[in-house]
């Protein structure tokens, strides 16, 4: 399989660098020559993605901001090969599935498959690419267009170079999860790390501040716009939330310990359900 990424940042860089080392043919192609050329001395791929070569992929990976995606990959849907895959790796599925149906009725010979790794750093650019990003991480498919035996060939591409599991789901359970476990994860620890005590905290913190503060550092371009774009599933998360802490605010303020501890219970028994793989109705 010959895969081309287009956009070698953060995401696109480290894909590259992984599937190089594995032995893949790997076409990139970003907007900036600096970032190609640092693409090149860290083997992000094997050659530059032309319009000489764009016939040969198989796979073809727009690694860039949701609104950036259909520009992104415009100049190469006319020149790929019957049956190639079209696929993304943006954090919203539901705005990419408009746009790849929208492609799928103009380009009806090509394959249209949705995909976000969950896997990140905070840190965006080539320059913090690593190889093992991916590692034992999930891969999410959203098939927009492609039958069974397309969906199961990616899917198998994805177990056979490292990722752990594979989710097959659609656009709107995708976002609507997402909200909660990624994107108010971001904005918890980026409106905890607002407090004036955070300047304080050399000598009075330890694993608990890094990792409830970790995310806060982030490209607020991206993360503002994938919020935007999930607007309504963030709003609830966020809302939901609120709502929980007015219950441990309110205990505290009214002095009722018994239920503080109750709350303390709940979430300490659902972390342990979770983590045994197991659910619960609570």
């Amino acid at each position: 399989m010959k895969i081309g990424i287009v956009g070698m940042g953060l995401m696109g860089g480290s894909f590259g660098r992984a599937l190089v080392k594995k032995g893949y043919t790997v076409y990139g192609f970003d907007l900036s020559d600096e970032v190609m050329l640092k693409c090149e001395l860290l083997h992000a791929f094997t050659a530059p993605l032309t319009k000489d070569n764009a016939g040969e992929v198989d796979l073809l990976i727009a690694a860039v901001n949701p609104s950036k995606f259909e520009k992104a990959i415009a100049p190469f849907l006319p020149l790929l090969k019957r049956g190639a895959t079209v696929s993304d790796f943006c954090g919203v599925k539901r705005v990419i599935v408009k746009i790849m149906r929208e492609l799928s009725d103009k380009f009806t010979d090509l394959n249209f498959i949705g995909a976000h790794p969950m896997a990140g750093r905070e840190y965006s650019g080539i320059e913090h690419s690593s190889i093992t990003l991916f590692e034992k991480a999930s891969m999410i498919l959203v098939p927009v267009k492609a039958d069974i035996f397309t969906i199961d060939a990616v899917k198998e591409f994805y177990l056979a170079i490292g990722f752990s599991r594979v989710v097959i789901t659609d656009a709107n359970h995708h976002d609507g999860v997402i909200a909660y476990t990624s994107q108010l994860c971001h904005i918890v620890s980026n409106a905890f790390i607002l407090n004036n005590q955070a300047e304080n905290r050399l000598g009075y913190s330890a694993g608990s501040f890094r990792d409830l503060t970790r995310v806060a550092r982030m490209n607020p371009e991206l993360w503002t716009e994938l919020i935007a774009l999930n607007s309504d599933n963030a709003l609830k998360e966020l809302d939901e939330l609120i709502n929980n802490l007015n219950k441990y605010r309110n205990a505290i303020a009214e002095k009722d310990y018994e239920t503080l501890s109750r709350l303390f219970s709940a979430g300490n028994d659902r972390k342990i359900r979770i983590e045994q793989g197991k659910t619960d109705n609570v």
